[in-house]
Order: structure tokens, then sequence, then C-alpha cells
């Protein structure tokens, strides 16, 4: 049961600018945004991470540029699954401007209906689809490569990662929109054979209590509950 840490990329000059990047090229981080990429290699110097996925635009790989150039160990893997919703006509044009669209409101109150225009415009369904069998089937890989304590890391954009997390809490996708993340937070996810954990949700703070821990001999039977499938009845003791 391999834990995730899911993060969104550091704020990119679109987002301070209000603009929907999508997959627009060379959009980047802007100085905050780079401040941001910097802070969580520090935030995550102490957990070890066996595997680092990402999407291919340009601000998800230089969010993750200080963590790979911290860590020599490790090496970035692109899928394009993990990249931003295609937003099809909307791309590039200012969310003020979107707002006023018909299509906006469907996006609010009713996401799994929307389907983006244009031909490059794709569905919400599909976003989730995609993005939900992408960090599926790469949990899985890194169990069998890693083992089940492993920890991994996997870098996209903010609709991915909530889509993401409402299949995780087995929300549908219209209630996806009840969901945040910041740029450059952590969402931390645990896959087990009976039904995902969501145990942190846009953390943008200490992050070293996501370290595994050695188990010692005379553990308690709440900690071995509390790494295993089944919940902890009465709620999380903080053992681990």
């Amino acid at each position: 049961m391999p834990t995730l840490l899911l993060v969104r990329h550091g704020r990119s000059t679109a987002n301070a600018a209000g603009i929907l990047a999508g997959w627009t090229p060379g959009v980047n981080l802007d100085e905050h945004g780079e401040r941001q990429a910097k802070d969580l290699a520090e935030r995550l110097a102490a957990v070890p991470l066996a595997q680092v996925v990402s999407s291919p635009l340009d601000r998800c790989r230089q969010t993750l540029a200080p963590l790979l150039q911290a860590r020599a160990e490790l090496t970035q893997r692109l899928d394009e699954r993990l990249g931003e919703c295609r937003y099809g006509d909307w791309t590039g044009r200012p969310l003020s401007e979107l707002a006023a669209e018909p299509l906006w409101r469907t996006v609010q109150a009713h996401p799994s209906a929307v389907v983006f225009p244009g031909p490059e415009g794709e569905s919400m369904r599909e976003l989730s689809h995609r993005a939900v069998d992408s960090v599926r089937e790469w949990d899985a890989e890194v169990e069998r490569e890693h083992g089940a304590d492993a920890v991994w890391l996997a870098c996209s954009h903010g609709d991915v990662i909530k889509a993401i997390v409402a299949d995780a809490l087995g929300l549908h996708l219209d209630n996806f929109q009840r969901i945040s993340v910041e740029p450059c937070s952590v969402t931390v996810i645990r896959y087990t054979p009976l039904r995902p954990f969501l145990t942190r949700l846009g953390d943008t703070g200490d992050l070293s209590g996501l370290a595994p821990r050695a188990s010692a001999e005379g553990d308690s039977e709440a900690a071995s509950a509390a790494s295993s499938a089944d919940a902890v009845i009465g709620g999380d003791t903080g053992v681990r």
C-alpha cells in the first residue's frame, strides 16, 4: 500500500494573470511559484521517494526541478494522462471572460456533463478517467518494484488532482468543485485493497511526518491496524 503525494504545480504566470492556461506552451512558474518549488524540495527533504511522475507541461517540470536537483537518485517519468484538462476553445482566455459563458454554470454545478468546446476540447469525464487510471497504475507499479511502504510523487494540475481526490473519496464528479488545492500544495492518498485513504488535502506545511517509520518489536495493535486496509475505529491513533 504505497503512499501517493499529489503535488499541484507552483503558481504560474497564467495563474497570476487569471488566464486558463490548459495546454498552452511556454506557461512558466512566476517568481512566487519558483520560491514555492524551492520550498517544496525542502519540505520533502525527510521523505524518501521511490518514484517521481509528472505532467509533461513546463510548469509541472519546473516545480519538480529543485527537488530533482537535490535528489540525484531520482528520475522523472512523464505521463500525459496527468496533463491539464484540454479546455479546447477556452484555452488561453481570461477566467473573468469565461465566467460570462453559459457553459460556466455547468462547469460549476454539473461538471460530469461538460465537454469543452472546439476540436481540442475534452470532457470532464475523460479527464477523470485518464487521471485516475494513471495514478492507480503507477501506484501498482511502485508497489511491485519498491514494496508496500514506498512513497511516490505525482505532479499535476488543479482540476486533475480534484478529480483524483473525488474518486478516492467516492464522490460523484459533480461534487468535485467542493475540493480546493492550492498551488504547490501536497495531497496524500494511500490506496488499499479495500478503499483509498485520503490523509492530507492541499497541505502547504510540514511534510516530514510522511516519512515511513520503521516498525519495532512491541508496536501496538493500533499501529498495525493504522497501517492496514482497515479504518481505525474511533479515529486514527497517530501511531505509525
